[in-house]
């Protein structure tokens, strides 16, 4: 299945496939060209449709734990003063989104939406420490049941020219559900309360709505 944000793409590259497939057949005399005019083609096709595909993930809501909101590696965790919305210490685990990764957001925790917000910016490559706070972006926060309230920032790479974010304030929301889509390359940051307990591990590749990234600690229910 895929994104809706990619149809109207996937629909008119797919005519536009079509179309030099079949101008290479009529027109192209020499048979190597016209080969390399074809291939070419498909290939393209092949990676529109894996960029915006979106598989189904049913996910069981768990309030103990902080879910992968994408598909990708984890390039940062560390301890950052968050200056946007909360004014505190906060834990980042960021996850770096490849072009060959599955590109949709999701929610990483049950919730209510307390706060979305969307800023213009630059496109440095998403790796770059200063992306976080410099480049295009979303900032999104939720309050959960047992975290309090933990954030994601959705940013934009040197290839991303468009997020998509569908948290709206004081929407409920689920755990696993689509929140949003970055198309091109790019980055998300979770900024979670100090005392849960980080699961992920630097350069682990991680699995949007499956993987576990932080856990709610049993003394903090005392």
């Amino acid at each position: 299945m895929f994104h809706k944000e990619g149809q109207k793409i996937i629909i008119t590259t797919f005519f536009i496939v079509v179309a030099a497939i079949l101008a290479a057949e009529f027109y192209m005399q020499l048979e190597w060209a016209r080969y390399a005019i074809q291939i070419t083609a498909l290939i393209l096709l092949i990676l529109i449709l894996q960029f915006f595909r979106n598989p189904k993930r049913p996910v069981t809501p768990n309030f103990n734990e902080i879910l992968a909101p994408v598909d990708g590696k984890v390039v940062v965790i560390e301890e950052v003063e968050e200056t946007e919305y909360f004014k505190e210490r906060r834990r980042q685990v960021s996850i770096f989104m490849s072009p060959v990764n599955v590109h949709v957001t999701r929610y990483p925790a049950s919730g209510t939406v307390t706060y979305s917000k969307y800023h213009p910016g630059k496109y440095l490559v998403a790796w770059h420490p200063k992306s976080s706070t410099e480049n295009e972006r979303t900032t999104v926060v939720l309050h959960t049941p047992k975290f309090g309230e933990i954030g994601y920032r959705q940013i934009a790479g040197a290839l991303a020219r468009r997020i998509v974010n569908y948290a709206e304030e004081g929407e409920q929301v689920t755990q696993g559900q689509d929140a949003g889509f970055i198309k091109f390359g790019s980055r998300v940051d979770l900024l979670l309360p100090l005392n849960c307990n980080i699961t992920v591990k630097l350069n682990q590749k991680v699995v949007g709505a499956k993987t576990c990234i932080a856990s709610f600690r049993p003394e903090d229910d005392e």
